[in-house]
């Protein structure tokens, strides 16, 4: 019995959509059933002791331990984790047979921390934002009442009464929730530049950066409640769109208690093993947290090409929308004949579903990050924007005009599907870094005419053996002429220098790759000179980006501003 962590959760999350505190803590099969029911007692005796006889507790089990909660007052979050923490040291002190520390004697110290935290007004606050369906945001440092341009912004130390809260400038803008395995990035700047072309002034949260109206605010990874809440205060905001990363959520819930639409983009392995979620079942319920945001105002946007998605949406009691690759999928024929929300490729042209009939919104051809259609990843998240943009009210023509303009560069989407030409030869930069995602590269490259291929791979050193030679696996269905194995120093997470070069080149030559068709490069920017010194006009170089990222694409763009073509010298 080992505690692996304690944390406040203060929107809702894995467990439920209540504000509590977790602990996570490691157990063996053996000890979870006798230790959850004598954690389950001492805390109920703690709660009852500090006057908080009516909060819950609820628990989740996961491979080797379990996730234990109780709920609590949003202001007295920190003083939770200490009851949680109290109970289960309680708990272990049973369970060993050793005395617990004084039960009334810890109730006074646990009052005492409670009454310090305690901050009636921001409870005050709280009731009179849910009384007038505005939405309520806290955190340490500050607490709004309203979204965006409505949203009025105070120290959460100096809380106002209710009072002397102008009430006739609260009002909230639509908010969208973005999550998934793969897409989330590139989905949320497409609903950006759907709201540019629409006159609507969007704020974006993703892992690069933070953008009001197409503005760069501050760059980092912002896919978590931190970067959501500067999203939903700032004035300038219509409109909220909020890449919703599975770490945000397991660590701390949602930033919003309600959002106009949430999408999921797909359920892919990826970060298995961390917070409790071991497979794709888990990765998907963290997921569908989301759907804890959507009441019967708003709609949940799925996937109808993910079996994962389409399993366990059916639990789901929320409104839902569709969108397939192909108006053929069973669940996009499903709700075309209930005249349910459907999106589609129809031809050429991403169509929704309109009275059981197809109505066309854009032809593919007309996407540049979609590359003709030969991205079916990116013609996926295209759809997944289309019925996100369609589901908050934006017109049709501003959402295909928005599609039409977007352009996947270093600059607008840093890394998914940058695309460079030197002279004839292509080079395709992406940070694809698990199976799902590389699965959907390869599947475009094989797409794409070429009079050779390249690929540029390597995998950070926390992957496990299967996991690693499963990359070249994939990697080699295309059957490229060349493979530049890279070493990545920054990312070798408990491995020796050199052996995942030589897991990737051990399995490429067991599926028949000749050894004259393997590169080892001793970094990942040498790897991209090393692509580009063997190119040749008609090529395809597909780059696969992840420690030495920023600076492979500067290379890149650095060799593509002075027209640089294959022959001549690199530069230094």
């Amino acid at each position: 019995m080992q505690v692996q962590d304690s944390r406040r959760l203060p929107g809702a999350n894995l467990l439920w959509s209540r504000a509590g505190a977790v602990l996570d803590v490691a157990l063996t099969e053996d000890e979870a059933v006798r230790a959850i029911s004598v954690w389950r007692i001492q805390v109920k005796r703690m709660l009852h002791a500090v006057g908080w006889g009516l909060e819950e507790t609820a628990v989740r089990r996961f491979k080797g331990g379990a996730s234990l909660a109780i709920s609590a007052p949003i202001d007295a979050l920190y003083s939770a984790t200490e009851i949680n923490e109290w109970a289960f040291a309680a708990a272990e002190a049973l369970l060993l047979s050793k005395p617990i520390a004084d039960v009334e004697e810890n109730a006074r110290r646990l009052r005492g921390l409670i009454d310090a935290e305690k901050r009636p007004r921001l409870l005050e606050l709280e009731r009179a934002a849910t009384e007038r369906g505005v939405a309520f945001v806290t955190d340490a440092e500050q607490t709004s009442v309203g979204l965006g341009a409505g949203s009025l912004v105070f120290a959460t130390t100096a809380l106002p009464s209710v009072d002397d809260v102008d009430w006739s400038r609260v009002h909230d803008v639509p908010v969208v929730l973005v999550t998934g395995t793969n897409g989330k990035s590139t989905t949320v700047r497409l609903l950006g530049a759907i709201a540019r072309a629409c006159g609507t002034t969007a704020g974006l949260s993703t892992t690069d950066w933070i953008s009001i109206g197409g503005e760069l605010v501050e760059r980092g990874d912002y896919s978590g409640p931190e970067g959501a809440r500067r999203v939903l205060r700032d004035p300038r905001v219509a409109l909220a769109v909020l890449e919703t990363a599975r770490g945000g959520i397991l660590r701390r819930g949602l930033a919003v208690r309600r959002a106009d639409a949430a999408l999921i983009t797909n359920v892919g392995r990826d970060h298995l093993g961390e917070w409790g979620i071991d497979d794709l079942d888990a990765l998907a319920e963290a997921k569908f947290v989301v759907a804890r945001a959507i009441d019967a105002r708003g709609r949940l946007v799925l996937n109808a090409d993910d079996p994962v998605l389409v399993a366990r949406a059916r639990e789901i009691d929320v409104p839902q929308a569709w969108f397939a690759l192909h108006a053929s999928n069973p669940r996009i024929r499903e709700q075309l004949e209930a005249g349910q929300p459907a999106f589609a490729q129809v031809g050429d042209v991403l169509s929704r579903a309109n009275r059981r009939a197809w109505e066309p919104i854009v032809n593919v051809r007309d996407l540049a990050f979609t590359l003709n259609g030969a991205a079916r990843h990116n013609v996926s998240n295209a759809l997944g924007a289309i019925a996100l943009a369609t589901t908050i009210g934006l017109p049709i023509e501003g959402i295909a005009r928005g599609l039409t303009e977007f352009r996947s560069t270093p600059e607008e989407n840093p890394g998914r599907l940058n695309v460079f030409d030197f002279g004839g030869a292509r080079v395709v930069a992406d940070f694809a870094h698990n199976p799902h995602g590389m699965e959907a590269l390869f599947d475009m490259v094989a797409r794409l005419p070429a009079r050779r291929r390249l690929v540029i791979l390597g995998q950070a050193g926390d992957r496990d053996d299967e996991s690693i030679r499963e990359l070249a696996r994939i990697a080699w269905r295309v059957r490229p002429d060349r493979v530049v194995i890279k070493e990545m120093q920054e990312h070798l997470r408990g491995r020796r220098a050199g052996e995942v070069p030589v897991l990737l080149a051990d399995e490429l030559a067991r599926l028949g790759a000749p050894a004259s068709a393997i590169v080892r490069a001793p970094s990942e920017i040498e790897a991209v000179r090393e692509s580009l010194a063997w190119a040749e006009p008609g090529d395809l170089l597909l780059v696969l980006l992840h420690a030495q990222r920023e600076a492979a694409l500067s290379l890149l763009a650095r060799l593509q501003s002075r027209s640089w073509i294959p022959g001549q010298p690199l530069e230094g």
